[in-house]
């Protein structure tokens, strides 16, 4: 039997019907050394802590799952922390309460891990709507210098995300302190910290893991999610000296795409239209070439097998 794998799942406010398919997703496996480690993080006697109290108990017999209860609501990040340390395994990977795994997930990306002796790897990330229909596919094969120096410059270009791709070694993620406790973009400043620590990074150009687009109360919602990303990109600001000018039109343009996204998800119009606005004063050529690469990606990864495998 291989090492093994500890699963973080951080809960809060999520329907039963999510979190089981997320834990019963890892339970699916074709590696079996898995540990879940369920971190609730509802507010103690709040009906969602209830709710998932007597949900949790259908797991109660099942060796491979741990439920811990926080005593406050610690947020994504802190929780996260809390299930690294609580938990056993010699690799640590994670997972959100509302997205899944497909069933070679842990085995293809622990199987290329130590083949290649990597701290952390990561992988592409399909994102599915509420009805599993593909509505976009994060690749990273344009990725062609995995120095530190150019993975930084990409990561802060186009950001290397999302959590449920990412695989460390435990004493690797240790290492590097885990996640910072931030409302917003907290699996960009986690990347960030392992490409700065230089930990050896390695890519798998598929997609073992989906996640999910849908209603449901998160922090990347509203105003929360503007002013995160505000923030993100002041911090940016703070690497442009090692950017060209035409690199840093597209950081500039790709921050307003995604406010202009987040207000139009949050139904703030206004805010949609001022930031398309000037997604294109700042960068006309990327306003033309994103979208046209966005619509061909999508629809290769729709009518291609590789989007179910």
């Amino acid at each position: 039997m291989g090492p093994k794998v500890s699963v973080v799942i951080p809960t809060y406010k999520r329907n039963r019907d999510f979190l089981k398919r997320a834990i019963d997703s890892v339970l699916a496996q074709t590696y079996e050394n898995v540990e879940i480690v369920v971190i609730d993080d509802n507010i103690p006697d709040s009906n969602f802590r209830k709710d998932t109290e007597t949900f949790m108990k259908f797991y109660a017999n099942e060796s491979k799952v741990v439920y811990i209860k926080n005593e406050t609501n610690m947020g994504g990040a802190l929780a996260r922390n809390k299930g690294i340390t609580q938990s056993q395994g010699g690799y640590i990977t994670f997972l959100d309460d509302d997205d899944i795994y497909l069933p070679k997930k842990i085995e293809r990306q622990l199987d290329y891990m130590i083949s290649k002796n990597y701290d952390m790897t990561f992988t592409d990330l399909k994102i599915h709507n509420t009805k599993d229909v593909l509505i976009d596919y994060r690749e990273f094969k344009f990725i062609k210098d995995f120095s530190n120096d150019s993975l930084l410059k990409t990561h802060i270009m186009r950001h290397i995300t999302g959590t449920p791709t990412f695989m460390y070694k435990r004493d690797s993620l240790t290492k590097i302190g885990g996640f910072l406790d931030s409302k917003m973009g907290q699996e960009f400043y986690l990347m960030l910290k392992t490409i700065e620590n230089k930990l050896n990074i390695g890519y798998l150009p598929f997609s073992d893991v989906v996640a999910y687009v849908h209603e449901g109360e998160r922090i990347s919602n509203g105003s929360n999610k503007l002013d995160g990303e505000n923030k993100l990109f002041e911090f940016k600001k703070k690497y442009f000296n090692r950017f060209k000018f035409r690199e840093k039109m597209f950081i500039r343009f790709r921050h307003h795409v995604v406010m202009a996204v987040a207000g139009l998800r949050s139904r703030m119009f206004f805010i949609c239209i001022k930031h398309t606005f000037l997604a294109v004063v700042f960068s006309p050529i990327d306003a033309i070439i994103e979208p046209i690469n966005y619509i061909k990606k999508v629809s290769t990864y729709k009518s291609s097998a590789y989007t179910n495998n």
